[in-house]
């Protein structure tokens, strides 16, 4: 009798979800780093390179989940398993269902806390959540959070139990029927716009601090005075003291303190290397907070030494510069999108592989487009040299015309108070996430007039918020006399019709040479490029020939230049690298000779 009861009750645990096996879910093609996903370990790598502490819980994997009418109590039974962090409508959360805006997302796991945890303030971090996440843990809310691409976290300590604890958190995401960033998120996909991305995109974790621990770093350089200036909030108003250590490999070669949050003023070796595309120098800093005379917590980050600025050149034209001298700026429009995960790479592997593609192909700038990436894309374009520009994901309608050709005498675009109110949350929030990552050098608030309202206004708080970097107002236009930068688009060859001796005149947008490749395809009956050819050789000699044009069009006022695309993204079929990553569409060798020729075309 026993040993049937026993039997009834293993059969029923293999039906439960709890047993049930993961699978990519549908037919598109994949990665290979999808195809060879193990549920089991999804992105186990620390989240958070430049604030790392060594004690933290991965709470990726699989979690149940049940999509509701919007508004209704939470759900008592759940429909299924996820695998986290994939968003709901992609391939490898198993799922592979579309959300409305009539609906809510809801994901429910178990967790226990590690005992060596005892006495610490124990936070729930999480990445990025699409886009309105309310939070509970044991059935008390511990928090809510909008915005789609940037991290939050609750100290959820007082809502813990011994033992196992329930976390619960709730998603609503309206995509392209709501007045939120969204980039190239729409119900219906075609062309350039892509499937909707809802949910758990980012990593979730676990963090123990002390009560009274560091908050947030935020690192300005300056390679004219050789100073290195930490700002470092913490949790409570007037912490004791702060210290602040800067090394090189094992060499200290910097340290500096300071009381009642002040800043800490870094002096740096008279031979300080400076970060560039093609001596990434990074420098490591632990920062340590004390209290009475003992530390109480500390973290490992890195710096780097690098300025970003416009100067006019002997010919009168201004130029970008990179620590003072005139540098062209010329890499790929990078979409950060994957047949399998959509908004999120399989793994860390996959994550980093374009950014080394990028680098193979000889650019030294990635345009990093209308999307924001997790913490480690950026840390990687830091250790391998790359310049990013970085986009604000857009939303909200634009104005009623695009004027590329000529500075703009439209009507402006009029947000709705809520959708403004969007935009400016989360564009200083996508600002203070990333401001210390030393390869951010361009931000970008708008593109081509989507969303595109109070560009003078927009541009003018982004500079002064941070001064350290440049401001590309709108990226394609509509052009206004404002930011530090002029930006055209053309397709597909480059074309100088518009010029800015005051400001710095680039091409943001050019190229977009199509292939498609039957396997490799998103749809197999349907794609496009601006051009469309049928081979490699094809493919690279209209490059070249790209190349070549706008060559001539940097002596006469280009100072930098995207090209669209690293890789195809859905039913766009204009990358140099095919969608799911496995085949490279082009020449590479010729590429990179090109490529090299154009960076170092302001070397003189």
């Amino acid at each position: 009798m026993k040993k049937n009861f026993l039997a009834v009750l293993f059969a029923l645990a293999l039906c439960s979800p709890t047993f049930a096996q993961w699978k990519p879910a549908g037919d598109k093609i994949k990665t290979p780093w999808g195809e060879q996903l193990n549920p089991k370990n999804v992105l186990p790598e620390y989240p958070r390179p430049i604030m790392e502490r060594h004690e933290w819980k991965n709470l990726n994997g699989s979690w149940n989940y049940a999509i509701t009418k919007k508004g209704e109590a939470a759900p008592g039974n759940y429909q299924g398993e996820i695998l986290v962090p994939f968003a709901v409508e992609s391939s490898l959360s198993g799922v592979g269902k579309r959300i409305n805006e009539h609906q809510e997302l809801w994901y429910q796991r178990t967790f226990d806390v590690p005992s060596s945890w005892k006495g610490k303030q124990i936070l729930l971090h999480f990445g990025a959540v699409d886009w309105k996440a309310d939070v509970w843990v044991n059935d008390v809310k511990v928090g809510e959070h909008t915005g789609g691409f940037t991290p939050f976290y609750f100290d959820i300590t007082s809502a813990l139990n011994k033992g196992n604890n329930q976390l619960v958190v709730k998603v609503w995401d309206p995509a392209d029927r709501g007045e939120q960033p969204r980039g190239k998120q729409v119900e219906r996909p075609e062309g350039i716009w892509y499937t909707p991305v809802t949910g758990i995109w980012q990593t979730v974790w676990l963090e123990p601090v002390a009560a009274q621990h560091i908050a947030h770093l935020k690192t300005t350089p300056d390679i004219d005075k050789k100073t290195v200036k930490v700002e470092v909030t913490t949790n409570v108003c007037s912490p004791d003291k702060v210290e602040v250590k800067v090394f090189d490999g094992k060499n200290l070669v910097a340290k500096g303190a300071a009381l009642n949050g002040v800043p800490v003023e870094l002096t740096m070796p008279e031979d300080v290397k400076l970060w560039s595309p093609e001596s990434p120098s990074l420098y490591d800093m632990e920062v340590t907070l004390y209290k009475d005379g003992k530390a109480i917590d500390q973290v490992k980050s890195y710096t780097a030494l690098r300025k970003f600025s416009t100067h006019k050149d002997k010919n009168g034209i201004t130029r970008l510069q990179l620590n003072n001298k005139d540098y062209f700026q010329f890499g790929p429009l990078d979409q950060g999108w994957w047949p399998d995960g959509l908004y999120t790479a399989p793994t860390d592997e996959a994550l980093v592989y374009d950014l080394k593609k990028i680098k193979d192909f000889g650019y030294n700038m990635v345009r990093k487009h209308v999307k924001v990436e997790p913490a480690r894309w950026y840390t990687y374009c830091d250790q391998l040299g790359l310049i990013v520009w970085q986009d604000m994901p857009n939303g909200g309608r634009g104005p009623a015309e695009w004027q590329m050709h000529k500075y703009y005498d439209g009507a402006d675009a009029i947000r709705s108070a809520k959708s403004e109110a969007n935009y400016r949350k989360e564009w200083k929030e996508i600002i203070d996430y990333l401001y210390s990552y030393p390869s951010i050098g361009v931000w970008v608030p708008f593109n081509e007039a989507w969303g595109q309202f109070k560009t003078p206004e927009i541009a003018a708080w982004t500079k002064e918020y941070d001064p350290s970097r440049l401001v590309n107002p709108a990226s394609g236009g509509n052009h206004y006399t404002c930011g530090d930068i002029l930006d055209l688009h053309n397709y597909p060859g480059p074309n100088l019709y518009l010029y800015d001796p005051t400001r710095a005149t680039v091409l943001g947008e050019y190229g977009g040479i199509g292939m498609a490749l039957k396997g490799h395809l998103w749809l197999a009956d349907k794609n496009w490029g601006y051009v469309k050819f049928n081979t490699p050789e094809e493919v690279t000699n209209e490059y070249i020939k790209y190349a070549d044009h706008l060559l001539e069009l940097i002596e006469k006022g280009f100072s930098a230049a995207v090209y669209t695309q690293i890789t195809d993204v859905e039913e766009e079929v204009n990358g140099l690298v095919t969608y799911d990553r496995k085949v490279i569409k082009v020449d590479e060798p010729k590429i990179k000779a090109i490529n090299q020729k154009i960076c170092n075309s302001l070397n003189k």
